[in-house]
């Protein structure tokens, strides 16, 4: 359900074409990036946090962890991730597969600077063997209404 989610919504921004269904697990950084055949960099790994009752998803490059400071200095309180049986409902992907694509209407959607050290990146689909592959500006137009933030350290 999540895949389809997700394919209608790129749908609609004819991005569909750009999804990869790999043979393999894209579960993890590194799961992606072997069944993709790309740096681990390269992920657009998509953390999930609560702020206050608020979900809201950062992408990040793949080996970019969150700098709490920065983090706490952007938002004004500490980072605290969505435990993981409660992703799906509030986001509308479940672990392994979170995108900003197709998510629930509620999730708030931002973009970490770290992503623009790749011109191409590989966001996941809804689902744990998903991927599209989309450049820096194609990311941009598939998450209109999300924010450049910088809150993570590579």
């Amino acid at each position: 359900m999540s895949l389809e989610r997700a394919k209608a919504y790129l749908r609609e921004k004819g991005l569909e074409t750009h999804i990869i269904i790999p043979d393999h697990s894209s579960a993890t950084v590194e799961k992606a990036a072997e069944a993709l055949g790309c740096e681990p960099g390269m992920i657009a790994k998509t953390l999930s946090f609560l702020q206050g009752e608020q979900p809201v998803l950062i992408l990040a490059e793949g080996t970019a962890r969150i700098d709490n400071a920065k983090y706490k200095a952007r938002f004004f309180r500490k980072a605290k991730m969505i435990p993981a049986e409660q992703v799906e409902t509030l986001i509308g992907h479940a672990v392994g597969g979170v995108c900003p694509f197709g998510v629930n209407e509620n999730v708030v959607v931002y973009l970490d600077e770290s992503l623009k050290l790749h011109d191409t990146v590989y966001p996941a689909a809804g689902t744990d063997h998903s991927a599209v592959r989309l450049t820096i500006a194609e990311l941009e137009y598939a998450c209109p209404d999300a924010e450049w933030i910088d809150v993570c350290k590579v």
